[in-house]
């Protein structure tokens, strides 16, 4: 039996079809789809940038703003030291006022043709005095008061000269020029001294016996 040149060629045809590779088979499909998740990739990458600069301006906001507190707390800092400084006396020169008050008032004394004018007045130094002691007192400011016969403290003390004596050992005291004051534990002036030498012939350790 004669076969039909048509159905030879319709099973040609539907061969080569069938032999196609895949891949050149679903080609239009394929691209597609690659565009499109390249789509999604572009788009997920744009979305991560946004984030990052968002990220990026919030923390330079908060840098800004860090920098800007720090300075202001710089700034407060150094006017309250600047007024600590310029103030930090108000309070004892406040209390030396009465001191300087009674002072004008006992200079201001008649003393000619009054009866007891000397003794008032001394009254009024000793008030004045006692004024500024106290004054001392509620500032932390000590008297350094050496007497004679104490060793001298380098610390406290300042030897102004040597001097001879038979009556106070070498290296101690033998007489007190000018005292000396402290403000708190800090040295204000040392208390000016007359330190005690042996006389010339004489031991520095013992003193001569008068029978030798």
């Amino acid at each position: 039996m004669d076969q039909s040149p048509e159905g030879d060629e319709t099973l040609e045809t539907s061969s080569r079809e069938d032999g196609l590779p895949a891949d050149e088979q679903d080609a239009p499909g394929s691209q597609a789809e690659a565009g499109s998740a390249v789509d999604a990739g572009e788009k997920d990458e744009a979305d991560e940038l946004e984030v990052l600069r968002a990220e990026n301006a919030q923390l330079r906001d908060e840098s800004l703003r860090a920098y800007a507190d720090a300075e202001n707390a710089r700034k407060r800092a150094q006017t309250e030291i600047s007024n600590a400084r310029r103030f930090a006396l108000e309070g004892f020169a406040s209390e030396l006022l009465n001191v300087r008050d009674s002072l004008d008032l006992a200079k201001s004394v008649d003393l000619d043709g009054a009866e007891g004018v000397v003794e008032r007045v001394v009254e009024g130094l000793e008030l004045t005095l006692k004024q500024l002691d106290s004054a001392f007192e509620r500032f932390s400011v000590f008297e350094i008061s050496p007497e004679v016969g104490d060793k001298l403290d380098p610390e406290s003390h300042q030897a102004m000269t040597l001097a001879p004596s038979t009556d106070v050992a070498p290296n101690h005291i033998c007489q007190v020029i000018q005292k000396g004051y402290r403000l708190h534990d800090r040295l204000l002036r040392p208390a000016r001294v007359i330190v005690a030498k042996a006389p010339e012939g004489e031991d520095t350790d013992e003193k001569s016996s008068p029978d030798a």
